[in-house]
Order: structure tokens, then sequence, then C-alpha cells
């Protein structure tokens, strides 16, 4: 999942809007949805868990 994140962020810094934006702006936006999708397996991980 991380390594889908650096991708993505790397795309975007090369190829997108992410381009016109400062590095620290970018590399926040990037852990934001790092952290989101985190929370995001973890909820589901549990949430499959529990259901057994």
């Amino acid at each position: 999942m991380i390594a889908l994140v650096a991708a993505v962020a790397l795309l975007g810094v090369l190829l997108g809007t992410v381009a016109h934006v400062p590095l620290p702006v970018s590399a926040a936006a990037a852990a934001v949805i790092a952290g989101w999708l985190l929370v995001f397996a973890v909820r589901e991980r549990h949430a499959r868990r529990a259901v057994r």
C-alpha cells in the first residue's frame, strides 16, 4: 500500500497538478492520503475479523 501511495505521488509530481505546488505541500498531501489508506485498511481488517 505504501508503494502504491509512493507511485501515485511520484506520478503526480511528474505529470499532474502536484507539479505546480511546492514539494512540502505534495509530501503533506501524500502523508494524509497514506494515513487515510492505513486507517481504512485497519478498519476493514477489523471488520472482517469481527464477522468471523
